[in-house]
């Protein structure tokens, strides 16, 4: 109540001074506003706009921002690149979050229109910069917005980082005067798109011509992949690219799709809708900061199925195996990243071709690292629908991923095959892994309070075993297998793995649940069976 009370005095932002004097007398709205600040982690910033300090807003992107500063300088920084995407208050944060680096002496490239997260992660390196910002929220929903921080590699910053930014923004009050230097804001042209685009096309494996180029419709589902999605596939040669009318065009609202997550079946309602009218032989669409792609095929009865993010990965995969293997190129010594809640047939997929699996924890950031040591880099791929096919950046690509899906796309018609025959392939040939994600939403101080209690219950009584197989138990809080501790649950069986962990950008518990078997009945059988113990542990 004291910070709600200095808020009101404070404020300046009417639109924020309306909300405040809205919620006075109303107990509840302001604890939810003000019972904590927003957390500063190695995602950065991400929450609900409106007022408060729980809140995205101008005083704490600006508090964010000074603290960020802060640490640059202290590191020897003295550049930052800042892009945004399509949601409300992308562009005014972006360039709040420019002024006061210049104020604080630090030259601020900002992006003059929205731009998909990889490319901001291209542009890091490609300018030599010391940091980065992106203003999104990736495919959260429209109330949501976020700030996240790039390192010099372009990759999002490590635990130690944000440890030492966080402990920077805390020395910064949320109002703070500043005149920005003009001088050291420099406004980006189209360079950095043209060498972003003409860097990706050199990871092409295969041309399209006009026997096997295929017909796709996209959608960028109101987001910053427009521009990027439509050039790479028009330069590749895709001349049938018929782009969702409705959802083309950026809208902060997401009109059309409330929430704009490819990983989500209705966010593809109008894509599927023009599937049926163009007969394509793929769909994709492409979250608001084109980080994330999800894609859609017809299968044997012409009816369109979607793909999760784990069976996108291991088409795209198997493309890149059999390609590289056709071209002679061996794979021996070849490295593929997965993060631990990725599918697990990525092991036998790369074992037959003599690559390597790296696993690393759930985020790309994770997976950007790695491949920092990583000498022959095949693909970084988690479930949740985010893949790197190069090295011009460090976080997930949709706008490279959609033009290697493309390609996929195009080699298997020329040999007479469909992606979605592809998927039944790679199921024969390697066996059955059927996985599913539960999502249990817990809000506000309440719900994280559950969550809490709720994961400690389960490390006090872990299930010891299911359908008979016992289950091997690994507590990632303890720091196994060389990874950064974390808070992670994991039960293996022969046949069974089931992960638990809170979703580090949503008020959520995420269940990761993964049965192999010879064919997909059995598969879902032993799913089913999971849910059941599930059920008996998180109730």
């Amino acid at each position: 109540m004291t910070e709600f009370e200095r808020w009101l005095e404070k404020v300046e932002n009417q639109e924020i001074k309306n909300e405040l004097v809205s919620v006075v007398g109303k107990e509840k709205e302001i604890e939810d506003r003000f019972y904590k600040s927003l957390t500063f982690g190695t995602g950065g910033l991400r929450g609900t706009i409106g007022a408060g300090t729980n809140r995205m807003n101008v005083y704490t992107v600006g508090r964010a921002t000074f603290g960020l500063a802060e640490y640059l300088l202290s590191t020897g920084g003295k550049s930052i690149a800042i892009a945004y995407d399509s949601r409300n208050k992308s562009a005014e944060f972006a360039r709040l979050a420019a002024e006061i680096m210049s104020y604080k002496g630090i030259k601020a490239y900002l992006f003059s229109e929205l731009t998909p997260t990889p490319v901001l992660s291209f542009a890091v390196r490609y300018l030599k910069a010391s940091a980065g910002i992106v203003i999104t929220a990736s495919h959260n929903p429209k109330e949501y917005n976020g700030y996240k921080v790039y390192n010099s590699l372009g990759c999002q910053i490590t635990d130690e980082a944000a440890t030492a930014i966080t402990a920077s923004i805390e020395n910064f009050d949320y109002f703070n005067d500043f005149t920005p230097n003009e001088d050291l804001i420099e406004v980006l042209d189209d360079g950095v798109k043209k060498a972003f685009l003409e860097t990706i096309q050199a990871f092409s494996l295969t041309k399209i011509t006009d026997e096997n180029a295929p017909s796709i419709v996209y959608s960028p589902l109101h987001g910053t992949g427009r521009k990027y999605v439509q050039a790479i596939l028009k330069e590749m040669g895709v001349k049938e690219l018929h782009t969702v009318a409705e959802q083309e065009m950026p809208d902060g609202n997401f009109t059309t799709c409330p929430y704009p997550n490819p990983e989500e079946k209705a966010a593809l309602t109008l894509a599927l809708r023009d599937a049926e009218i163009y007969k394509p032989d793929l769909v994709m669409a492409t979250d608001p900061d084109a980080d994330r792609i999800g894609i859609a095929v017809p299968n044997e009865k012409g009816e369109y199925v979607l793909f999760n993010g784990n069976e996108t990965g291991s088409v795209l995969l198997y493309y890149i195996l059999l390609k590289k293997q056709e071209m002679g190129i061996p794979c021996t010594r070849s490295t593929v990243i997965k993060t631990i809640v990725t599918t697990d047939i990525i092991f036998d997929m790369a074992k037959e071709f003599g690559a390597e699996v790296k696993e690393v924890l759930t985020g790309f950031k994770y997976i950007g690292e790695a491949l920092e040591d990583t000498q022959d880099y095949l693909l970084g791929l988690e479930e949740s629908y985010g893949y790197l096919v190069g090295t011009h950046a460090r976080d997930k690509d949709a706008v490279s991923a959609a033009m290697l899906i493309a390609e996929a796309c195009a080699y298997f018609k020329g040999k007479g095959k469909s992606l979605y025959g592809v998927l039944q392939e790679i199921y024969e040939r390697y066996g059955y892994y059927q996985t599913d994600l539960k999502s249990i939403s817990m809000p506000g101080k309440d719900g994280m309070e559950k969550m809490k209690e709720v994961l400690a219950n389960i490390r006090k009584n872990p299930p010891k075993e299911i359908d008979g197989q016992p289950l091997v138990f690994d507590d990632f809080a303890n720091g196994l297998f060389g990874l950064p501790k974390s808070d992670v649950l994991r039960f293996k069986s022969e046949d069974c793995r089931l992960i638990i962990r809170p979703s580090g950008t949503e008020p959520k518990m995420k269940i990761y649940l993964q049965a192999k078997a010879q064919n997909k009945s059995l598969a879902i059988e032993k799913l089913q069976s999971m849910q059941v113990l599930l059920k008996d542990f998180t109730a």
